[in-house]
């Protein structure tokens, strides 16, 4: 007797061993909420323990178990769309786990709302279950279920007779036992829905269809040019304007990384020509007229035979920057004295028996084709914008002047750094520190030719250069630089440095201060001086800053169908992974306390990516121009949308929608005045408001 009571005594108290390892870190509170109308909200209430969270909705494949509602049995009622979540998901990264995967969870407490109709009061009965996934930093339990059933007496209160299901909603009939909502709305897929009167809309069209919803992609251009946007096009415009515009887009093209690298370049190209004063002002005429006629020429070309995205395609093609990452390279190893890079005798022979003559110019020619090729990942987006002008004119003559003002743009400073080396071979005592400046120069090539690298990565998802990775690199070549700056870095024609002179001195705490600038980033600070050439902060793995704005959203139907339900304006942002100034936005006016607490809290923020090279699932025809064109990745189906609906071509490009596509203000392009976005924020919402009225 004793025997088998001490055998009892275990078994229970291994019971309670194995029943306090039990964890519950996430509880539910299901219920519905009954009216007097027929329309009434089923509310789905997730609390995590401290340190716990749940997966969002719909994650992407291959990721984490996703919250999501299965429905067993539905009698007497339709569903209206997709449940809504009561506040915005944290978008994460785990590399370790899910590589490449973008996740999206809840910490704390998050409500589920489902919207729903009852169509029999007497025979209503709802009956399924939610599935979970509770994780926290340290491990994941196993997936759960947490039930719920309602039936005819949760809604006594329903008075109106139910009327038949509109088209618009997904019908009880059409979901099998066991199917998910999401998946029920995918069988509607071939259904023509209506617009957002009845918080219902279709989020995705069948393979090789554009979309289901023709009124969120109608243009709105007019409607834009009301408001007294600057940055959309106007049949009437003139061409002085034409001009003018183009001509500024030149100026600002100067600021943009990507020309920068030909500076260096093209003051070691001079170098080498004749040290005649005369020689030298003709060849730097030359050299400017070369340009202006190369882009003319190499635009309109591309424009006229591939379309106005083809330059965007041309940016970020994988071949086109790794080619030019390795030209770069190559003349930073010239620079640094490895060897004379000399064009071939033979090119200007064949050119002209006159080998003096020929020779100069066709060599002048080609410095100036290899302006306009490494300097296109930034130019491209600026020249699109002027040829998309000219569509609107209907004349061959308009795209002509507008790139005629953005090359000369381009070419006055050009040739004036043509000219500048004659300068420098008519100083005195020249001597040895010319070669320090080749040095100088090669390392900035070397740092500059990381940006055409990270372009190809970004655009086709390689990431083999991510944010730190680049960080790391850029900081030991500014060191290196810093070094060599002091004398303690001597390379193969470097002269004896007796001593250290005051102009070297500075720019070598220049170089030091900045390489130490640059050492925070590596935990994640946002580096607002380089954000334009460094990579974005999501590719960073181990980043300590909270402070970022996320898009909640990366399609267009989908993001607008969350913002119809939530009711709140849509803040579209058109980027690109080789939009330096996109980065410059992020990193200098998104981070401002003022921009990200509206842009979280106000709008739905939906980030376009128009040089994403995902292929689509099948290729998507359009007509455009009068041609036609396939749209086969990703990128093209949202650069189609900002050229087709708003008549632009550049990013970034902001614009602020109401549930219905229209616009609420005039759209925004790069300015880092965070007064001014805030302004435009604000427009944008309190004409949403005023429309709700």
């Amino acid at each position: 007797m004793k025997k088998k009571f001490v055998y009892l005594l275990g078994l229970l108290v291994m019971a309670v061993a194995v029943q306090a390892q039990i964890l519950t870190p996430v509880k539910w509170k299901i219920q519905l909420e009954d009216s007097e109308f027929a329309e009434k909200t089923v509310t789905f209430t997730a609390t995590a323990d401290r340190g716990w969270h749940i997966y969002d909705m719909n994650l992407p494949k291959g990721g984490p178990i996703s919250t999501s509602i299965t429905y067993e049995k539905l009698k007497g009622v339709e569903l209206l769309g997709k449940p809504v979540s009561s506040v915005a998901p944290s978008v994460v990264r785990d590399e370790q786990a899910y590589p490449g995967l973008e996740l999206r969870w809840y910490s704390g407490t998050v409500t589920f709302t489902q919207k729903i109709k009852v169509t029999d009061p007497k025979a209503f009965k709802m009956v399924g279950e939610v599935e979970y996934m509770a994780c926290n930093d340290e491990s994941c339990l196993p997936p759960e279920a947490e039930s719920f059933a309602f039936d005819y007496r949760h809604v006594k209160k329903t008075t109106q007779a139910a009327e038949a299901a509109p088209s618009d909603t997904v019908a009880s009939e059409e979901l099998a036992d066991g199917m998910t909502q999401a998946e029920g709305e995918d069988a509607m897929q071939a259904l023509e829905l209506a617009p957002a009167m009845h918080h219902t809309t279709k989020t995705a069209a069948p393979d090789g269809v554009l979309t289901l919803r023709q009124e969120l992609w109608t243009p709105v251009i007019g409607d834009l040019k009301s408001f007294g946007d600057a940055t959309i096009s106007a049949t009437d415009t003139s061409w002085l304007y034409i001009f003018l515009a183009g001509f500024i887009g030149g100026l600002i093209a100067l600021l943009t990384p990507c020309v920068w690298p030909m500076i260096p370049m093209t003051v070691s190209f001079f170098l080498k020509r004749n040290k005649s004063r005369q020689k030298a002002i003709r060849d730097a005429l030359i050299y400017g007229v070369s340009i202006i006629v190369i882009y003319l020429t190499m635009g309109l070309l591309i424009t006229g035979i591939f379309g106005a995205s083809a330059l965007n395609d041309l940016s970020t093609n994988a071949v086109f920057n790794i080619i030019f990452f390795l030209l770069l390279v190559l003349f930073a190893v010239s620079f640094f004295g490895a060897f004379e890079l000399v064009l071939p005798a033979s090119w200007t022979n064949k050119m002209d028996s006159k080998a003096d003559s020929t020779s100069g110019i066709l060599s002048i020619f080609f410095m100036a084709f290899t302006l306009a090729l490494v300097s296109f990942s930034c130019t491209g987006p600026i020249i699109g914008t002027l040829l998309v002008e000219a569509a609107s004119q209907g004349t061959s003559i308009a795209p002509a002047i507008g790139m005629f003002g953005f090359a000369l743009a381009l070419a006055i400073p050009f040739a004036l750094f043509a000219v500048f080396p004659n300068l420098l071979q008519n100083m005195p005592k020249s001597g040895g520190w010319l070669n320090s400046v080749k040095v100088v120069l090669g390392f900035l090539e070397l740092a500059l030719a990381l940006k055409f690298l990270s372009v190809a990565d970004l655009a086709y998802g390689w990431r083999i250069l991510d944010r730190e990775v680049f960080l790391v690199l850029w900081i030991v070549i500014f060191v290196l630089l810093g070094i060599y700056l002091l004398g303690k870095l001597k390379l193969k024609h470097d002269s004896d440095l007796p001593y250290v002179s005051v102009p070297r001195l500075f720019m070598a705490i220049i170089s030091l201060a900045f390489a130490v600038y640059m050492v925070p980033g590596l935990w994640g600070a946002p580096l607002k001086a380089i954000s334009a050439f460094a990579p974005p902060l999501y590719t960073q793995d181990f980043n300590l800053y909270e402070d970022e704005v996320h898009a909640v959203y990366d399609d267009y139907e989908a993001g607008m169908a969350y913002a119809a339900l939530a009711n709140k304006p849509v803040l579209i942002d058109f980027s690109g992974y080789g939009c330096v100034n996109c980065r410059k936005m992020e990193a200098s006016v998104w981070t401002d306390p003022a921009v990200k607490k509206m842009i979280d809290e106000k709008f739905v923020l939906i980030t376009l990516i128009v040089d994403d090279k995902t292929k689509l699932p099948a290729p998507i025809i359009i007509q455009e121009s009068g041609k036609e064109r396939k749209l086969k990745t990703i990128g093209d189906k949202w650069s189609y949308l900002q050229r087709h609906k708003f008549g632009a071509n550049a990013q970034p490009f902001y614009v602020i929608l109401d549930n219905e596509g229209k616009p609420l203000s005039p759209s925004y392009a790069f300015d880092e005045d965070v007064a001014k976005y805030v302004g435009f924020l604000e427009n944008g919402l309190r004409n949403y408001q005023q429309k709700g009225k």
